[in-house]
């Protein structure tokens, strides 16, 4: 059989991954020169002697065209930048491995899907309307892809933070994009859905109004990347050993739980550190705090597909977790950072089509299209069929097959061969077939005509969304009405305003009204839709109307609640001891001491960089200084206590609106004693007009810390649960 070669020079080695001990061909392998000795080169492995001047005629005459250096040093320069991707073009990534517990295999033939497989990956995340550029903290959708690099070959599964999409067709991918992204005449605005364009689509696609709910929710804007759930968002098909076909849903569970940040945080956020995601996971994963999500399924059998009162082809569908449990198959940890932020996170390819034996696809109308863009998207963005050769992309399973050239081929290929069947080249590569673990696709019985049509059972575009809406907190029920009036206020359009108003009539009366009321529409609205589709001359066209959602017979699915679903851990959670000089020294490290324990990270936050010294005499490094920091990047304040200290912050307007700022968003807030209680009390107070004394209590997330082990142990429950929704005068707090 003719053997594949790739040339690597003698003088380099392999440098394994650090997310396992797999046998080193079941590896990613990167190759990288010893550094010790280097000299600088050309692109052709030529020593340069001067890299500081290019070839002139006369010390100040013009360069010359000869100079090869030069020409070649900027030609690379020239071409460093690829197409960005036209969605998920803001990403961050991370390796790391799978570990399968079993389950899986009652379902799937999927050789990584075994008990005690051990599979390495990549995983990017990602928003989707943004450029490179933009902020972390849009509202936007996040994408989830991890590229499983098994034995069977590569299997990408392509989803997002959201279990449903905007649209059911992916003809309507493209107008959809283009509704979101900057409007065309200014290109503005920047990665926000906050304008005309946007809400002119969704309101009059009303099969997107379940879509638009969760992207109103405060899943849009998670607190972390390592803090929010993952989905493949449609239904596939799983392919067990004897070929009994089950349909599944993918989900990412993360073990930190589901947490978000405010609106108000959000847009501070953008404007302190855009980065913020992205820094959070990669500083996480530098500090050994790998982060994880268990990979569950939904499994419905084949004779079960119609049992619903939805289409499982329908990717603006979910199923209730009520209806079908989750089960785990496995864990995921990321444990390594990208080396190269270009080679690895930009270079890296997903395509929904990269798929092993044991999964397969179905007839859902968005995947379809899917199937055929993703792959056309790396043709562009990567400049050819050869993007599988990049490191990052390559399968650690044997590659052996006809396809030879093309731009930026790297495999040099041995042998006569290069066509199937063959007796030249000694019949090979093979066919490999079922009985040698060939993929083979599910048999499925097709009948219909060909027509450009949807199934009537597509038409419900309003239950799942007053599912969804009845389901959250009474807190998460107001974020939602906020985002709507923040994101219709900047319509400058009435029409679409009321037309979007009179779709959420149809959903819940009370969301209408009280987003009506923000934006200065009245209810009820008459809602007229164009009938947007082609309708069989003998249908009745009213069948191809969405209709209201029965009120009364949808019940709520607590699955879909983040409040609901608390989980309260301190880990990796940020704590600002808000101190400065004679600060409470035995407090302060008492207090570091017990979050440390829990898993949180505090750090000293004071008036200045450099050192801060206690009443002891010793000076301890300051991590951030208040001229450069903000209170959203932090999770929990703790006040330094100490007399001096107290009254030198009672001086600073800047720690005044950090200590606002973070009982604002109702985040836990600690003080170092009396002196430290009095100061927080006296900041709310003079900035609410009120008494705020009974708001300094741990069940409002305020703990005074006098010493005593129990007021430590309440100040990191306080932490690890986060928010205290219930506390008083947060809205009278302007900063």
């Amino acid at each position: 059989m003719p053997e594949e070669k790739s040339p690597v020079a003698k003088t380099k080695k392999v440098k394994e991954t650090s997310s396992s001990t797999l046998d080193k061909d079941l590896q990613l392998q990167e190759f990288t020169e010893d550094s010790s000795g280097e000299f600088l080169t050309s692109n052709q492995g030529v020593r340069i002697n001067d890299n500081q001047n290019s070839l002139r005629g006369g010390d100040r005459g013009p360069s010359l065209l000869e100079d090869h250096f030069l020409r070649e040093k900027l030609t690379h320069f020239d071409h460093e930048r690829i197409p960005e991707r036209v969605v998920h073009a803001r990403g961050t990534a991370a390796h790391g491995t799978f570990e399968s517990n079993g389950k899986g295999s009652k379902y799937s033939k999927a050789a990584f899907l075994k008990a005690g497989a051990v599979t390495p990956l990549f995983t990017r995340f990602s928003t989707v309307a943004g450029s490179r550029g933009s902020s972390d903290l849009a509202r936007d959708v996040r994408g989830f892809a991890t590229k499983f690099y098994t034995e069977e070959g590569v299997f990408d599964l392509v989803g997002n933070n959201i279990p449903v999409f905007f649209i059911q067709d992916a003809i309507k991918f493209p107008d959809f994009i283009h509704a979101v992204k900057p409007e065309p005449h200014n290109e503005i605005p920047q990665a926000q859905s906050a304008h005309d364009t946007f809400w002119d689509f969704v309101s009059i696609n009303t099969e997107a109004t379940h879509m638009v709910l969760w992207a109103m929710s405060d899943r849009a804007i998670p607190r972390s990347l390592r803090m929010m759930e993952g989905f493949g968002v449609h239904t596939f098909k799983f392919v067990d050993d004897k070929g009994v076909v089950s349909f599944v849903k993918f989900h990412w569970k993360p073990r930190l739980g589901v947490h978000s940040v405010l609106w108000d945080e959000a847009l501070k956020i953008s404007g302190t550190d855009p980065d913020f995601h992205r820094r959070d996971l990669y500083e996480a994963i530098e500090a050994g705090a790998f982060p994880q999500w268990d990979l569950g399924v939904q499994i419905v059998e084949a004779s079960k597909e119609f049992s619903f009162d939805f289409d499982l082809l329908d990717p603006t569908k979910l199923i209730p977790e009520e209806l079908v449990p989750v089960e785990i198959v496995g864990t995921m940890t990321l444990d390594r950072n990208p080396e190269n932020f270009f080679a690895e996170t930009e270079q890296v390819a997903f395509c929904i089509s990269h798929i092993v034996p044991g999964i397969d696809f179905t007839n859902d109308p968005l995947l379809q299209g899917r199937l055929f863009s993703y792959l056309d998207t790396q043709l562009k963005r990567l400049g050819g069929p050869n993007f599988h050769e990049l490191p990052i992309n390559k399968s650690l399973a044997p590659v052996h097959n006809n396809q030879r050239d093309g731009h930026m081929r790297q495999t040099i290929n041995s042998g006569r061969t290069s066509y199937e069947p063959n007796t030249v080249g000694g019949g090979c590569p093979f066919q490999a077939g079922a009985d040698m673990s060939g993929f083979v696709s599910a048999v499925e019985k097709m009948s219909g005509l060909k027509a450009r049509d949807r199934n009537l059972s597509f038409m419900d575009h309003f239950s799942q969304a007053r599912m969804f809406y009845i389901s959250q907190t009474e807190v998460e029920q107001q974020h939602i009405v906020e985002a709507f009036q923040f994101e219709l206020l900047h319509c400058t359009i009435d029409e679409i305003k009321e037309r979007m108003v009179g779709i959420l009539q149809n959903v819940d009366d009370d969301l209408a009204n009280r987003v009506a009321s923000g934006i200065g529409v009245k209810t009820p609205v008459k809602l007229e839709l164009p009938l947007n589709r082609q309708v069989p001359a003998d249908a009745d066209v009213a069948a191809y109307q969405p209709k209201p959602a029965n009120k009364s017979k949808i019940a709520p699915s607590k699955a879909l609640s983040i409040l609901a679903n608390p989980v309260n851990t301190a880990e990796t959670l940020k704590v600002a001891m808000l101190v400065t000089e004679g600060f409470d020294a035995a407090a302060v490290k008492a207090s570091m001491a017990a979050l440390t324990a829990a898993g949180a990270q505090p750090k000293i936050l004071a008036p200045h960089g450099g050192t801060v010294k206690g009443d002891d005499g010793k000076a301890i490094k300051v991590d951030f200084a208040l001229p450069a920091t903000r209170s959203v990047l932090f999770d929990a304040l703790m006040v330094g206590g100490g007399v001096g200290c107290v009254s030198a912050l009672s001086a600073d307007a800047r720690a005044k609106t950090f200590i606002l700022e973070t009982f604002k968003h109702c985040k836990p807030i600690g003080a170092e004693g009396k002196e430290a209680a009095a100061f927080i009390l006296d900041t709310v107070n003079s900035a609410t007009g009120k008494d705020a004394s009974k708001a300094i209590t741990a069940e409002h997330g305020i703990v005074v810390d006098s010493g005593k082990k129990a007021d430590a142990d309440n100040f990191v429950k306080c932490v690890a649960q986060q928010r205290f929704w219930a506390r008083p005068f947060v809205n009278d707090i302007t900063v």
